[in-house]
């Protein structure tokens, strides 16, 4: 059985993109389902009528899909060797594919044996295709002919011979039930585009206006490897094409190029559903990589759906484990994670690392942490390459944590260093900000009455000093002052 893999890709408009409507309509799509098949993904064909499901050719079976299941609704496995082009028939009911043993099948949409089976081409047949009247059946070959042959009867009504190479790319008219179109083996798909032929071969991508001749209207360059697929989308009639770059670009009306889907593989076929709600792309790799559509609906659903927190019981699991006298404990050391500005000084981004230290919460509960790192700085001999080149914001914010923790006891002397600094830094161009002049000069003021306290301080020591010295016995005093020299050593021992 198939499995899938979900993945998530992101579409980012580009530097200088245009956004248009059209890139709108084709951004709107959900991250791809990937699911895997049994080989390389060679035909993705969407039965027209709905739900639209949709048969995905690889290896040797067919899987008709559901547009939104990951898993085969119904496998077509009666092929002894690869098979090629499964394509639905207008009504969606019947299928035809050929294959590397150069038969072709025809299978009912709800059964699993082939209703026909045409024999005539004596190689592998890739490309086989229903023509709109629905009663008969065109297809191409190794063999170098086309041939038509009758649903009904499985009689061949009409083979083609002017081909010189192997046919590996055809499509019928969707408005004439006797039109169709072939390419030999150097094009890789061809489709009928408004009036014209969309062929695409090399790097190239070239339309002809049938209605003129076979005049060449356009010829595209937008990929960097072979172009392998292309189709048209149902809203718009816009062009997609897939090439072994692993791109898909959609095209608008004037042939620019309106968005990109970026892919994990070369990519080898690809269809949209005909109303646009799914696009399906196939890869060397035997990945089908499927889009959905977004609708309102969708992003209601994820808004008012509820994350589901862990259970209290995950948090106390084994809280209470008692271990036994016989068990071996082994104990799990607990790594220790550096804080942010523990990682700036590490990589020695001095100023950020001064910065986070100075952030509000920071400085307000826990102004040591701030402290440190400036210490930290002075000694590594930063400090002064931390605090220039500052704005008026940033240093606002060290003014006012000098003002509010320069009297600190712990604080002080690294914030006077600090404070120092910012003066020799910052006097010149004091004048520019009357924020930061306003702030100096109070600073200033504080750290003036604050030396006169000192000053005050020390007076008063002075006259302590004094007063206790006068306190002193003076007998005392002058048995200390007759004591020999020789007994200071024994004195100082009791």
């Amino acid at each position: 059985m198939a499995s899938f893999k979900p993945t998530k890709v992101q579409f980012l408009p580009k530097l200088g993109e245009k956004v248009t409507e059209d890139t709108l309509y084709w951004k709107n799509y959900k991250s791809p389902v990937q699911i895997k098949e049994f080989g390389a993904v060679t035909k993705i064909d969407f039965s027209p009528l709905a739900p639209h499901n949709y048969a995905v050719t690889a290896s040797t079976r067919i899987h008709v899909y559901g547009l939104h299941s990951q898993e085969p609704i119904r496998s077509f496995t009666r092929f002894r060797d690869t098979a090629y082009g499964g394509s639905f028939r207008g009504d969606g009911k019947l299928l035809v594919a050929g294959s590397e043993e150069g038969l072709i099948r025809l299978f009912d949409i709800c059964g699993r044996v082939a209703l026909r089976q045409f024999t005539g081409h004596s190689k592998a047949v890739h490309v086989t295709s229903f023509l709109s009247d629905g009663f008969r059946v065109v297809s191409g070959s190794d063999d170098l002919t086309c041939r038509v042959w009758d649903v009904p009867s499985a009689v061949e009504l009409s083979s083609i011979t002017e081909h010189t190479d192997y046919i590996r790319a055809l499509a019928p008219s969707k408005l004439n039930p006797d039109l169709f179109v072939t390419e030999p083996l150097f094009s890789s798909d061809v489709l009928f585009y408004d009036s014209g032929v969309c062929v695409t071969g090399g790097r190239y991508v070239k339309i002809w206006d049938l209605l003129k001749g076979g005049q060449e209207l356009v010829s595209l360059k937008n990929h960097h490897k072979t172009v392998t697929c292309a189709c048209l989308s149902s809203v718009g009639n816009k062009l997609l094409t897939g090439s072994l770059d692993r791109h898909v670009k959609v095209y608008n009306s004037s042939y620019k190029v309106v968005h990109n889907f970026d892919c994990d593989a070369s990519i080898l076929s690809m269809a949209v559903a005909p109303d646009d709600e799914v696009v399906a792309v196939g890869m060397t790799n035997g990945v089908l990589s499927v889009r959905h559509r977004k609708h309102k609906k969708d992003k209601e659903t994820l808004t008012s759906r509820r994350r589901r927190g862990p259970s209290y019981r995950v948090f106390v699991k084994g809280k209470n484990f008692v271990p036994r006298q016989d068990d071996f404990l082994v104990s799990k050391p607990v790594k220790q994670y550096l804080r942010k500005y523990d990682k700036q000084l590490k990589s020695f981004e001095v100023s950020k690392a001064l910065d986070t230290a100075l952030q509000m919460w920071t400085r307000t509960s826990k102004p040591e942490v701030t402290v440190a790192v400036i210490i930290e700085l002075n000694r590594r001999g930063t400090l002064k390459n931390a605090l220039a080149g500052r704005n008026e914001e940033s240093l606002t914010k060290i003014l006012n944590f000098l003002l509010k923790h320069i009297f600190d006891p712990r604080f002080s002397r690294p914030l006077l260093t600090v404070g120092d600094i910012v003066l020799d830094l910052y006097r010149q161009v004091l004048h520019q900000s009357p924020v930061v002049e306003r702030q100096l000069q109070r600073l200033m003021e504080v750290l003036g009455r604050e030396a006169e306290l000192q000053q005050e301080l020390l007076q008063v020591l002075g006259i302590l000093d004094t007063l206790f010295a006068s306190l002193t016995p003076r007998k005392e005093v002058a048995a200390l002052a007759a004591l020999p020299v020789d007994q200071g050593p024994q004195l100082q021992a009791a």
